[in-house]
């Protein structure tokens, strides 16, 4: 009874995958298409405007071959402009993986693994996370 209330925003064959980094959170709809790709509802070079931002973001797509057979409406927020590329591009890597690629082609270019790697919290007693107070002779 409940599972028939939920209704899903979009076509019932998209794939969803959802990519973070530091901050950032993307949440990736991946439909068949013509490899139309939007990120905010803007075109992803127009979001990204570094070449490594937009790289980042087609590296999953361009090591399958699925650059221009899929579309894909990317909502992403949170953290900086790089955080959100390569949040783009976890995303998108495991949008591929739910649609049956192969694993070997995402997990031999590290596309699948989640960076880990976030910023350390600010300590008592220090002016950050690691530096001191700086020290006083007299």
């Amino acid at each position: 009874m409940a599972e028939a209330a939920i209704k899903l925003k979009g076509k019932p064959d998209d794939i969803l995958g959802t990519g973070r980094r530091k901050t950032s959170c993307a949440r990736v709809r991946m439909r068949t298409g013509s490899g139309t790709i939007l990120v905010n509802s803007r075109p992803y070079n127009e979001y990204f405007r570094n070449a490594s931002q937009q790289n980042a973001v087609l590296a999953a797509l361009l090591q399958t071959g699925k650059r221009d057979t899929v579309d894909l409406m990317i909502r992403v927020d949170g953290g900086g402009i790089t955080g959100q590329a390569d949040a783009c591009k976890l995303g998108i890597a495991r949008a591929l993986k739910k649609s049956g690629e192969p694993l070997e082609k995402l997990r031999d270019n590290a596309l699948l693994t989640r960076d880990g790697r976030m910023k350390e919290r600010k300590k008592y007693g220090l002016r950050g996370a690691r530096r001191g107070t700086q020290f006083s002779k007299r």
